[in-house]
């Protein structure tokens, strides 16, 4: 055990210069003077005395810590705000390439929707002439059929008329 954690209850050992090894120059000098002056005064005034430099000391460290804690923090938060800068321009680059999807779709079911405007109107079209030749050959047919019939009738009729002169024979 190192002399300062006997005499004082410091649990730093103290250097060959007098500094514990978190204390910096400014504060080493007071703190050795504090030793010496320990060394050479009765017990209780080494613990009031003690009391009120590990008071100091736990001051000073409470101050160097939330200094050292509110860097940190500082340092947390500088990170954290760029991560959230690089994670927005990536959440920006995929909502463009998701826009930029979505135009590429769009042309290209714009051209199919004109492709199948096309095919359509080729289809009614054809539809058309296809319904304008049916009905013509439907009258034609309706023709035909009546010129058949009347064709038949002046067929059996001229039958008729030589079965009927075949049976009455020559009139003169």
């Amino acid at each position: 055990m190192f002399l300062s954690e006997e005499m004082f209850g410091i649990p730093y050992p103290i250097i060959g210069n007098g500094f514990t090894p978190c204390e910096n120059q400014d504060d080493g000098v007071e703190i050795t003077s504090f030793f010496l002056s320990l060394l050479s005064s009765s017990p209780e005034t080494t613990t009031t005395t003690t009391n009120s430099v590990l008071s100091t000391n736990s001051s000073l460290s409470n101050d160097t810590t939330r200094a050292v804690s509110e860097e940190a923090q500082q340092e947390r938060k500088k990170r954290r705000m760029i991560s959230n800068r690089e994670s927005a321009r990536r959440s920006r680059m995929r909502k463009q390439k998701h826009l930029e999807d979505l135009r590429v779709r769009l042309n290209k079911m714009k051209f199919e929707n004109r492709e199948m405007k096309n095919r359509l109107s080729c289809v009614v079209q054809n539809t058309q002439l296809f319904r304008r030749d049916n009905d013509k050959l439907r009258f034609e047919s309706e023709i035909l059929r009546r010129k058949l019939s009347d064709i038949r009738r002046i067929l059996i009729l001229r039958k008729l008329h030589q079965q009927f002169s075949s049976m009455n024979g020559p009139l003169n």
